[in-house]
Parts: structure tokens; sequence; C-alpha cells
């Protein structure tokens, strides 16, 4: 599949600071793809650049096959973009906004297509009332559907679920996804908020101090990252006797029990996982269902991050 965002040895200084440093990318057409990270770990940097709007120190980077550098104008006509601190004009309805933003990009069929982006975004009600009345979370809602006027093949998105609430949420990263399985956008979207991160990517670049320390699937990296697993074992005894064998065993740790009833939660280096079972036979345990438990983004994040602050 064609790379719809590609960059290598990507880096931004600022006098002696270097705030994005060796960037390597490879988004595919259609793909979800995160830059996690805290704030100030280089995200927007980098975005700004693939935007055409700073430029690199060093390094290439294509956008839909073209440089940002040498093609700014025909990139930003092909990219929808929504920046962390969205603005407005505040004596313009919702849907004037984006007939402004529909009139530059000489969107046809605007008004159709405009009334359905409301609608998607959950502003059709307050599509008539000044944008300047907005609250954040209504704020960043049309941001996204201003991203979407032009239909871009690419749609970034700096933070794009700041101040709306939950069940708002959902329905961002529903159209998000929509966006790419139904429509093949692209979508690289930046954010600090791991649990949707991990809802809705493909894949992962994991950002700390300007560099990417890691990249993949969340399941890729928590394999990367693991030295040993989590197993939750399920037994039919639902007294502590299981737990207790558990603890018997050479090269188990953490034993404690899980939130189902007759289920304990251990970590151990998977390759002894059968000796582990035939002990339990052995002892007369009955053994009634085992699961591995994959960590998840925060705690894959979280190993990394802290790694990274010891090495510096």
């Amino acid at each position: 599949m064609a790379s719809a965002i590609r960059t290598v040895g990507l880096t931004k200084q600022y006098d002696d600071v270097t705030v994005v440093d060796g960037l390597d990318l490879d988004i595919e057409t259609g793909e979800i793809f995160g830059l996690l990270g805290p704030n100030g770990a280089g995200k927007t940097t980098t975005i700004l650049m693939l935007l055409g709007l700073t430029e690199p120190t060093s390094g290439s980077m294509e956008v839909l096959g073209l440089d940002p550098r040498r093609y700014p104008l025909e990139v930003k006509r092909r990219v929808g973009y929504l920046p962390d601190a969205v603005g407005f004009y505040d004596d313009l309805t919702g849907r004037e906004n984006l007939r402004f933003t529909a009139k530059l990009n000489q969107v046809p069929d605007a008004e159709v297509r405009i009334q359905q982006l409301l609608e998607d975004v959950g502003l059709s009600a307050a599509a008539d009332q000044p944008s300047g009345e907005y609250s954040r979370g209504m704020k960043q809602r049309l941001g996204l559907a201003d991203a979407l006027v032009k239909d871009p093949s690419i749609l970034i998105l700096d933070e794009p679920t700041t101040a709306i609430d939950p069940e708002g949420v959902a329905e961002i990263l529903g159209l998000i996804r929509a966006l790419a399985t139904e429509n093949n956008v692209t979508v690289l979207l930046s954010s600090h908020l791991l649990n949707q991160v991990q809802a809705v990517c493909d894949r992962v670049a994991i950002f700390v101090a300007g560099k990417v320390v890691a990249q993949g699937t969340p399941h890729e990296l928590a394999a990367q990252q693991a030295t040993d697993s989590r197993v939750e074992f399920r037994f039919a005894d639902l007294t502590d006797a299981p737990g207790a064998k558990l603890k018997e065993i050479p090269g188990l740790n953490d034993v404690e029990k899980g939130r189902l009833p007759g289920s304990w939660v251990a970590r151990l280096d998977i390759v002894n996982l059968p000796g582990a079972i035939s002990h339990l036979v052995k002892e007369g345990v009955e053994i009634t269902g085992i699961r591995r438990m994959d960590e998840d983004l925060d705690a894959v994040y979280r190993r990394y991050f802290e790694a990274k602050e010891v090495a510096v």
C-alpha cells in the first residue's frame, strides 16, 4: 500500500534545542496513526512541518507524494487540519464559518456537505448560533467539521477531543474510524490521552523528548517491551487454596486474586506456563480457564517514558 505520509530523519532545532530528532515515519493510506506523548514532546512541531508551516532543520518528508516545503498550497488543499487551539469568527454562526471555509476551498454542493458534517459532529441544533457562544467542546466539534469540509485525503488532528464530554468523545472517535474504513481517509492523530489512542489507532509512535522511542500496534509495543506476562488462572475451587498452590511454583511472581470468583493472576515468563499448568494438575487443582492478559497502552507508555527519564 502507498505511503500517505513519509519522513526520513526529520529534525527541527531552535538554536541549540532539538525539538524533533531524526523522525522516521511511514504512514499508509487509510491508516489511523497516533502520535502519543506528553506536551512538549515534539508532536505539534512535527505536524507543522508536515503542513509546510515551519521549515525542518534537516531530513526529508512527503505528504501524498509532495514535499510540503516546495508545494505547501497543494498539501494544504488535500489535508484537513484541526489544531489544538481552534479559532473561528465569533460573530459568524457555526454554519457560516463552515461556508466561509467551503468558499475558500471552492467546495461544490457546499450546503449539502455542511449540513451532513454538522449532523456528524453533533452540532445541527447549534448550527445557527454565533460560534462565539460555543463552549470549548462545541468549538472542537466545529473544528473537526471545518477540517472535513474540503473532503481531504489526509486528516491531521492535534488533541481532537479536548474538552469534549465522554459521550461526545465516543462519537468523535467513531467518526474518525468511519472516515478511515469507509472513505479511505488517512488520519494522523496527536494526543496524550492514552486510552483514546488505543481505542482508535491502527499504529502508534511514542514520542519522548523529541524522539520516537517505539512504534507499532499497541500489541506489538507491549510485546517489544515485556519480559514477562500477566496470566489469569480460573479454578473450580473458589477458596484461597489454588492461590496458595500458585505461590509455591518457582518463577511465578505477584500472585494475587483476580476480579472474578475463582480467578487468580500471576506474572511469569510465558515459556514457564506449561510447567505451571503441569504442577497444578499434579497437585489436583481443577483449572477451568487460562487467559493471557495483554498490557494496555497506558502501562506500555509509562514504561517507555520512565525508561527515557532514567536514561536522561
